[in-house]
């Protein structure tokens, strides 16, 4: 499965972030350096408004960075935690099988272990088909494609948990299913069931500051008409018309890009 990292590979949006207030910084620079000249009629265009928002994108930016660790450390712990279940849940399949129970039971026993491991019933048409919610490899993510893929990730592991736990109370009810290793029993898998749900419920706890930042991080940015975007593609035009298109003080901050995440 794609992992979040892999998704801003695609995308490089935290990148273009962080450039937009780069690039908005040296655009009041330059503005500034016009001295009087400069003299935009909409407030917003004026250099004071515009540094009070450069000052407050920094400050959204450093919010969004401060909650990244929390959000990542939390991830690789519930990924490491579940990476070995798959194995794990193969040695219960053939504990349960090895015991003397019917073969509906063991069938039964499939249904959660399948949903658990991730795998259909019916195998993919194609190897290279992409998971539910799982972005095309090599296309263009944008903001809303991606918040789904988090929250279908997130799903994932919900449901494993869920069927994780349906699977040890199926196995309680089955007298026949005492095997002697120690991490297949029942009491061994419920501890761990329990661990892999704090984990789990580590991430969602971490998400939520990060999420509630790059939201606010994203409309103090993108916000029409008061975004960060907006205001330095109206303070580009006025120059514009200021100096003139082919003027040097134009084609010198022309160079600078502003985007706007897709939605």
């Amino acid at each position: 499965m794609s992992t979040i990292n892999e998704i801003s590979k695609h995308r490089g949006s935290e990148t273009s972030h962080y450039n937009n207030v780069a690039n908005f910084e040296v655009l009041i620079a330059e503005c500034i350096g016009y001295g009087t000249t400069y003299n935009p009629v909409k407030t917003a265009l004026k250099v004071a408004p515009m540094q009070t928002l450069l000052t407050t994108a920094k400050n959204a930016n450093t919010t969004v960075n401060s909650a990244i660790p929390a959000d990542r450390t939390a991830r690789d712990a519930r990924e490491e935690a579940f990476e070995p279940l798959s194995i794990l849940i193969t040695r219960v399949t053939n504990a349960l099988k090895s015991s003397d129970i019917s073969k509906q039971i063991i069938e039964s026993a499939k249904t959660y272990t399948r949903k658990i491991q991730g795998r259909r019933a019916t195998p993919k048409i194609s190897s290279t088909e992409p998971a539910q919610g799982e972005p095309v490899p090599g296309a263009e993510i944008t903001i809303e494609q991606e918040q789904k893929y988090i929250s279908t990730s997130q799903m994932g592991y919900d449901n494993r948990l869920d069927n994780f736990d349906k699977l040890i109370k199926f196995l309680s009810s089955i007298p026949q299913y005492t095997p002697n290793e120690a991490e297949l029993k029942v009491t061994a898998l419920t501890t761990l069931y329990n661990d892999l749900k704090t984990k789990n419920t580590a991430v969602i706890n971490a998400t939520i500051p990060l999420t509630n930042a790059k939201f606010s991080r994203n409309a103090i940015l993108y916000k029409e008409p008061v975004g960060l975007y907006y205001v330095a593609s109206e303070a580009k035009t006025y120059i514009k018309s200021l100096f003139g298109a082919n003027s040097p003080q134009y084609k010198l901050i022309c160079r600078l890009k502003f985007t706007k995440p897709r939605k």
